[in-house]
């Protein structure tokens, strides 16, 4: 007589509850899963796995406040020994990296057939690797050379000066080169110096790229959250660095 399957027990953690739900409703018609709780926050799924002690988790990557990478950084401080897959709509080597270090088991993409999230939990839950080794090395020597690239990028945005950063903020705004002149209240000559000076300084060769990069590093505020910073801190304030940052992984 064959003996029993063992229960598989999965938390889900997705800032959309909605796809977290419907997860949910997917792998409980498997005879071996059981999916004890969905959150939608990567503190909620700290707090989940720790009180319920799941075999497997599956921690969106991208969550407002406590992100997946940083959710299953915390787990592993406190000792948990749960899976951790990290769902995620990126597929780059970077992302794969990012897991790996946080100590997740691996990555899946949100497009994956439900079939292979399913083989994913499975795998997961008994110790095996979800990724191939030299896929898993690749990733790692591809986030060291960008962790490079960033501390060298962040060495050269030190250089900017508070008015250099005050313009590339007004470009992250969308202000246009004529209003943006009038508002700092300099000529076009002037302002074509300053922003040929961001791009010598910086080492690229466009206003998108130091615009990008000087998001990526935390330098400027993005579009979308710009104009409540602004009304908070004041227009034309410098906006801090962060003291850190990072990024996705697995096996």
């Amino acid at each position: 007589m064959a003996a029993p399957t063992k229960e598989i027990r999965v938390v889900i953690a997705d800032d959309h509850r909605a796809f977290g739900e419907a997860l949910e409703i997917a792998l409980d018609k498997e005879h071996d899963l059981t999916v004890v709780e969905v959150v939608d926050g990567g503190a909620d799924a700290v707090r989940s796995t720790l009180a319920t002690t799941p075999d497997v988790v599956l921690m969106d990557l991208r969550m407002p406040s406590v992100d997946g990478i940083e959710a299953t950084r915390r787990i592993r401080d406190e000792g948990a020994d749960s899976a951790i897959i990290i769902l995620t709509g990126e597929g780059d080597e970077v992302a794969l990296a990012r897991a790996i270090q946080a100590g997740a088991r691996g990555f899946l993409r949100k497009t994956s057939p439900i079939g292979d999230v399913v083989m994913a939990i499975r795998r997961a839950s008994r110790g095996e690797p979800l990724h191939h080794p030299a896929e898993v090395h690749r990733a790692l020597k591809v986030a060291r050379l960008r962790t490079d690239e960033d501390k060298e990028l962040q060495r050269r945005m030190d250089r900017l000066t508070p008015r250099e950063v005050q313009i590339l903020q007004l470009m992250a705004d969308g202000v246009e080169a004529a209003s943006l002149s009038e508002q700092l209240g300099v000529s076009r000559h002037t302002l074509r110096t300053h922003v040929q000076n961001i791009l010598t300084k910086l080492g690229v060769h466009s206003k998108t790229d130091a615009v990008v990069a000087a998001i990526r590093l935390g330098k400027v505020t993005p579009p979308d959250l710009a104009a409540p910073v602004r009304d908070t801190l004041g227009a034309g304030l410098q906006r801090p660095a962060p003291s850190g940052s990072s990024v996705r992984y697995a096996p």
